[in-house]
């Protein structure tokens, strides 16, 4: 007999009670790996209800936010239970460190040409140092459904490579107006993409479990569960150029990174609270470097950070002077790269330990999809994206 879900309440009963027994068939008794994108849609196909299907998600997609009938909240309630779950949990976030398929063959073009171009996103070697640069330009380098895969597959070719020892972050330049030929890091979210809904609360998950996590943990092997005890991944020294800005979800992604270099006049902002939404895990990750009160302001109350400042200082760790973010990066290569890679590794991996081992990163993961998930369909994301950022004039 089938199951019947007669609301939401029904479904979050079924999820607590069953959740051990639900992730164990949508993996083979976890003897396999699967990432959330289809962790979802194979629980829709097992539980009929229990999330939506593809088909309603398709109806959905084409709706404005506004206009959206809330249906993925069902998805993020699923997998922050799988989350909130000790084995379970850890299990998906190993299927989410793990190499894309696609990568392979991105690597392969890697070896052939010196560089790969993944469209927002492109790879290139540079001596000891792989370059990993986001370039969607009109959108000033910001992120969307347009950039995430070409993301994720990029951030495991330049990890993966062999044939460097240190990886570079940085923006390309763009052809906004206002800043039109200059480099900007990133400008977090498309909040026009957003407020279109064109970007699907999975999104934020399979951002902050895949490519962000991988920036800070590294690129997973099946046989190996990376949580810096057990075993780990293989990874690199990651180096951060910010020019411009880090706002948003670019000023999140610092928080990963080994050495941040920032050119003069630079600045980093999290205005999540102005969009109503949570700021990925910048919750967990910036109290350890500015403290508790300034990251309350930065995350609650807007606080911006100059690069170039006291606060600013405590994620940086070197203002580069205009015209010179070249030199300073192979610099810093030259540097983290002149005694072998592989103690810079193994810090990276003790840090880990002390600060973030697996665990806790997990049991955030599991606050985060719920919480998330209640932001994004909030009314107050609208009236937050329509006050303070004009979108329903924005194309």
């Amino acid at each position: 007999m089938p199951l019947h879900f007669d609301d939401r309440r029904s479904r979050i009963a079924f999820l607590k009670a069953n959740i051990d027994s639900i992730y164990a068939r949508l993996t083979d008794d976890l003897d396999r790996f699967v990432r959330i994108e289809q962790l979802v849609r194979d629980a829709a196909v097992a539980w009929p209800g229990l999330v939506p299907t593809p088909a309603q998600l398709d109806v959905e997609a084409a709706r404005p936010l506004k206009e959206k009938q809330g249906l993925e909240i069902d998805q993020a309630l699923l997998l922050s239970h799988i989350l909130a779950d000790a084995v379970c949990g850890t299990h998906l976030c190993h299927a989410m460190l793990l190499p894309r398929p696609e990568a392979q063959a991105a690597l392969a073009m890697l070896d052939i040409d010196g560089a790969v171009d993944l469209g927002p996103v492109r790879v290139e070697r540079h001596g000891k140092a792989v370059h990993l640069i986001s370039q969607n330009p009109r959108f000033l380098n910001a992120e969307d459904q347009t950039t995430i895969d070409a993301m994720e597959i990029g951030v495991d070719v330049a990890t993966l490579d062999p044939a460097t020892e240190v990886a570079v972050l940085r923006g390309a330049p763009v052809t906004h107006a206002k800043y039109v030929g200059r480099r900007i890091f990133g400008s977090g979210i498309n909040l026009t993409h957003l407020y279109q809904g064109r970007i699907p609360l999975l999104w934020y998950l399979q951002r902050d479990l895949g490519f962000v996590h991988k920036y800070f943990r590294g690129v997973a092997a099946p046989d190996s569960l990376p949580d810096d005890v057990a075993g780990f991944g293989t990874e690199k020294p990651w180096i951060a150029a910010v020019e411009t800005h880090a706002i948003g979800g670019h000023c999140q992604i610092l928080l990963t990174m080994d050495y941040i270099l920032a050119e003069a006049g630079s600045f980093m902002t999290l205005p999540a609270r102005k969009e109503g939404i949570i700021p990925g895990l910048a919750n967990l990750r910036l109290p350890r470097f500015t403290g508790d009160r300034i990251a309350r302001q930065a995350i609650m109350a807007e606080r911006r950070l100059d690069c170039d400042s006291e606060a600013g200082r405590l994620i940086c760790d070197e203002i580069v002077p205009a015209g010179e973010m070249d030199a300073a990066i192979e610099r810093t290569v030259a540097l983290l790269s002149s005694a072998g890679a592989v103690g810079a590794i193994g810090n990276r991996r003790a840090l880990r330990v002390g600060a973030e081992p697996l665990d806790l990163f997990r049991r955030y993961c599991a606050v985060y999809a719920r919480e998330q998930a209640d932001c994004h369909f909030s009314p107050a994301l609208i009236q937050n994206l329509e006050q303070n950022w004009g979108a329903g004039s924005r194309l």
